[in-house]
């Protein structure tokens, strides 16, 4: 496997807890290969160069950090939609692989700031007589919108850029060879521990005659997963001594070179210049 970094949806399936993993695993392994055919799509970003790609996307993160109104995060945000569609990126991806994740893990945060953030108060919960403040409202509104904007240009990187592009765009930058082995390990290491889960759990299903349920499916769950253990650590000494033996030392080989056009800078001085704004408007 070769790409990239997702988060897959959820399955209609139904069926025990084992079936719905190994569904939900090779969920997992399609969604990367999905992912590998819209990089290879001619898009927007498909077509920019990697590395400033890298430096533009990032910077759009920044911006969105360090955005201060709610009008601010809200024309990042749009603009990763436009980039998405000019990128033949489907919102509906972009629904599924970030916003409704983010959506679900910055909520459980942003909630009590609803209550706990003092200021006007708006209006109050029935029963438990919770006031929620206008303060609070903005401040949770900030936290959502930072993190959906960032995750946005974040998984639009992923989408559009093979992994080892990102890798080596990440080495032409001046990013320390260290960090670039372990992200270009971690990544190939999770792809074949995900391999390697799935056709366990296939394998530990072909041989039970009908679906446990109660006690035995939570036994073989944990009998599993012991076994699952034991073998990501095999396999992470395995993984790193065949990236070593076949001359893996962290640099990125690829068989072209990256080339830096007109269209390039068009892409990257404008994206520059928007962390660059937003301080100095609140300067």
């Amino acid at each position: 496997m070769s790409e990239q970094s997702f988060i897959a949806g959820g399955h209609r399936h139904g069926g025990h807890f084992a079936e719905r993993l190994v569904h939900g695993l090779q969920q997992a392994l399609e969604h990367s290969l999905d992912a590998e055919a819209i990089s290879r799509q001619r898009g927007l970003l498909q077509g920019l160069d990697p590395r400033c790609k890298l430096l533009a996307l990032l910077s759009l993160m920044i911006s969105g950090i360090l955005a201060s109104q709610l009008v601010t995060l809200l024309l990042l945000f749009g603009l990763a939609v436009l980039l998405a569609l000019l990128s033949q990126v489907s919102l509906r991806r972009l629904y599924r692989q970030a916003w409704l994740s983010v959506l679900l893990f910055s909520g459980v945060i942003a909630v009590p700031a609803l209550f706990l953030v003092p200021g006007e108060v708006l209006f109050r919960l029935p029963l438990l007589h919770w006031g929620i403040s206008l303060q609070g409202l903005r401040s949770a509104a900030f936290l959502l919108g930072r993190a959906e904007t960032s995750a946005s240009f974040a998984l639009l990187l992923m989408l559009t850029t093979p992994w080892m592009h990102v890798l080596k765009a990440m080495r032409s930058l001046g990013v320390p060879v260290l960090l670039v082995a372990l992200l270009g390990m971690t990544h190939r290491y999770i792809f074949v521990l995900l391999q390697t889960a799935s056709q366990m759990f296939e394998a530990r299903r072909s041989r039970m005659l009908a679906p446990p349920s109660g006690r035995l499916a939570r036994q073989v769950v944990a009998a599993s997963s012991g076994v699952l253990l034991g073998k990501a650590f095999q396999l992470s000494s395995e993984v790193h001594l065949a990236m070593v033996s076949r001359g893996y030392r962290g640099d990125i080989y690829l068989l072209h070179s990256f080339h830096t056009r007109r269209r390039d800078w068009c892409a990257l001085l404008p994206a520059l210049c928007v962390p660059l704004l937003i301080l100095w408007k609140h300067a």
